[in-house]
């Protein structure tokens, strides 16, 4: 209770009670050097020697105070206060020495040298006993965490968080066996074969991962090692993140998913990321969703004269037009950020915007995206990804805006619902344009899924975890192909640069993943256990929903096996089946009659008889079209009661 009370005091209080220990210290070790070198009490009566201590006491602790040690804070005492104490002593011991000679007192010559060992000794010994035990008692009220990576960023951990308030390192692990059962910040480390009795000796259920310059491949491999335990794994920020400043190695976060994929990001080419960028005006519609905002992030980087944000959304189209804004201020770039609020559907205000601002570059990432949606919103759905973009695709025509990038989807390869079928309606429109113009270079981009975008599984995992469960799955098999949205975005811009119009490109997306698998890591991960049959006592259950209308068990990225590579690894080129531009014409008018009247299986019909691949898995699932079906069915006819 003592030792709590002096931790708890104010810091004047604990400055006032270091200078009251500190007197008593240099009080005791003057006179233990003459009684010890003179082996006599006799020097107490002597009055010269009580007046060189009553000048030499308030000039040792003015040294002190002028040399800062009593500005440093106890727990944390590093090698500058241990130079204050030294050189504190150094010139209390020169005091005595110059005053003995002037004071006319009888001082041996070993005295100041008795006298300058008990100073370091009181004074010294006394911090660094005291910051000992306060590390101890902080370190108990703290989580014991075991670190893997006794590397540099691993030190610097241990030291930070030894520092703070939540975590406590008890051990490193390490895969270097020069390391194993070495002393790093007073810390032991032990092999990765010991992590489960590691954590058992010390209590621990916390992991840290330590590794931000190792490759994600190696970090997959870490990770899957570590799963079997029943420890929750988290991890510090990359290398890159940490030396530009953006994050501090004691950041800790959960592990990414792009690390429990292994997937290693290629470098984008910029020579590629700058061509359609530089010193020139771009837009993007639907700025401010998951691709958009990000594709803004790589575009402001490669310095365009300005950009322009074009999205529906008030509050996304503030958000990055803030975050950019400001972006520019910090970095001293003279770009214009302009936002502007309205719908792709809006033929007029998209063709304005591009002749106003003098567009030369495009990237439509503007598109209803969410399959369940569209499928309960067809007509709308129609209306803004295939007449949305064939808006914005006349209107960069009709002024000259020079490249057309289209952000395209991996589900508009033999679509199984209306959003797919939507998305290659749009590839279809612009690859018809290019066959029909050349002023404007369309360019079509196709990926699967990103990681940590609206609507993405994983922070949907993260909730219902973190809730405990159930993660709800549509079905058990259901596989996919991620990629991080900052790759995807650098990858997109890249591509933009390689068409020469018409093109439709593929990113590679990797291996694909199957999410129950997934979901199962991220449980595990997380120092649980999934739950099912032979492990009923398990934490996180996994259910399975059923697929959701229009929802594929496995995503294509090509139609066919007309592929070529290009330049980039991670960019292949599609040649697919084209609409020419005269039938293509007739069929959106029919298309767009059908969507004014509401005709859902005339819309339906249209979509299928277009070179989309359009295989439906559902009937018609319109909420609209399925409430007026099912109202008309109930409808009972009453029998004609006039009188005869």
């Amino acid at each position: 209770m003592f030792l709590k009370f002096l931790v708890n005091l104010p810091r004047p209080q604990k400055r006032v009670l270091s200078l009251v220990i500190d007197s008593i210290f240099i009080i005791v070790a003057f006179w233990l050097a003459f009684l010890l070198r003179l082996d006599s009490a006799a020097v107490l009566k002597n009055t010269h020697t009580w007046g060189l201590l009553a000048i030499l006491l308030p000039l040792s602790l003015l040294s002190f105070v002028k040399l800062g040690l009593y500005r440093a804070v106890l727990r944390y005492m590093n090698t500058q206060a241990v130079w204050a104490i030294v050189a504190g002593v150094v010139l209390s011991t020169a005091f005595l020495t110059v005053l003995s000679f002037f004071l006319s007192a009888p001082v041996p010559r070993t005295v100041p040298i008795i006298y300058a060992s008990f100073c370091i000794l009181f004074v010294g010994g006394a911090r660094l006993t005291a910051r000992a035990v306060v590390g101890q008692i902080s370190m108990r009220r703290k989580e014991g965490v075991i670190i893997y990576g006794a590397g540099s960023a691993g030190r610097q951990l241990a030291i930070a968080l030894a520092s703070g308030p939540e975590y406590s390192p008890v051990a490193f692990i390490d895969d270097d066996p020069k390391k194993h059962l070495s002393l790093i910040q007073g810390v032991c480390v032990y092999s990765p074969t010991q992590i489960a009795e590691v954590a058992e000796q010390k209590s621990v259920n916390k992991i840290l991962l330590a590794l931000p310059s190792t490759s994600r491949s190696r970090r997959k491999e870490v990770l899957n090692s570590i799963e079997k335990y029943k420890l929750q794994v988290m991890t510090i920020p990359g290398m890159a993140d940490i030396v530009s400043g953006t994050t501090s190695v004691d950041a800790i976060k959960d592990v990414e998913i792009d690390d429990l994929l292994g997937r290693e990001s290629v470098k984008p080419r910029q020579d590629l990321m700058s061509s359609n960028i530089s010193n020139k005006a771009v837009m993007v519609t639907g700025a401010g969703g998951s691709i958009g905002s990000e594709l803004c992030r790589q575009i402001i980087k490669n310095n365009p004269t300005k950009i322009v944000l074009f999205e529906l959304s008030e509050f996304a189209l503030y958000a990055i037009e803030k975050e950019l804004s400001e972006y520019c201020s910090t970095n001293n770039l003279n770009i214009e950020v302009l936002p502007i609020l309205g719908s792709i559907q809006n033929k007029k205000l998209v063709e304005s915007t591009f002749s106003t601002f003098s567009i030369q570059t495009v990237y439509h990432a503007a598109a209803y995206k969410h399959v369940p949606l569209v499928e309960h919103n067809v007509v709308e759905g129609v209306r803004n990804n295939v007449y949305g973009t064939y808006n914005v695709a006349t209107a960069a025509i009709f002024t000259n805006v020079e490249t057309f990038v289209l952000v395209s989807t991996d589900k508009a390869v033999r679509p199984t619902n209306i959003m797919g079928t939507t998305k290659r309606m749009a590839e279809l429109v612009l690859q018809g344009l290019s066959e029909v113009q050349d002023t404007t270079r369309f360019t079509m981009v196709r990926f699967g899924n990103v990681l940590g975008s609206s609507g993405s599984v994983v922070p949907l995992f993260r909730k219902q975890i973190k809730a405990g469960g159930p993660i709800t799955l549509t079905h058990q098999d259901i596989t996919r192909y991620f990629m991080t949205i900052p790759e995807a975005a650098q990858l997109v811009i890249q591509a933009g640069a390689m068409g020469v119009g018409g093109d439709v490109f593929v990113l590679d997306m990797g291996e694909p993943v199957k999410i129950k698998d997934l979901a199962t890591k991220m449980v595990h991960l997380s120092g649980l256990e999934v739950k099912h049959e032979k492990r009923p006592n398990g934490d996180i259950e996994i259910k399975c929903t059923g697929l959701r209308p229009g929802e594929k068990l496995y995503e294509e990225l090509l139609i066919g096996d007309n592929v070529t590579g290009t330049d980039h690894p991670r960019i292949l080129s599609a040649h697919e089946i084209k609409m020419p531009w005269a039938e293509l014409d007739t069929f959106l008018a029919n298309l767009k009659i059908a969507c004014d009247e509401s005709d859902h299986p005339q819309i339906r019909k249209l979509l299928l008889q277009a070179p989309t691949a359009f295989a439906p898995t559902d009937g018609i699932c319109d909420l609209n079209w399925k409430e007026k079906q099912t109202s008309q069915s109930n409808v009972t006819v009453l029998p004609n009661i006039s009188s005869s």
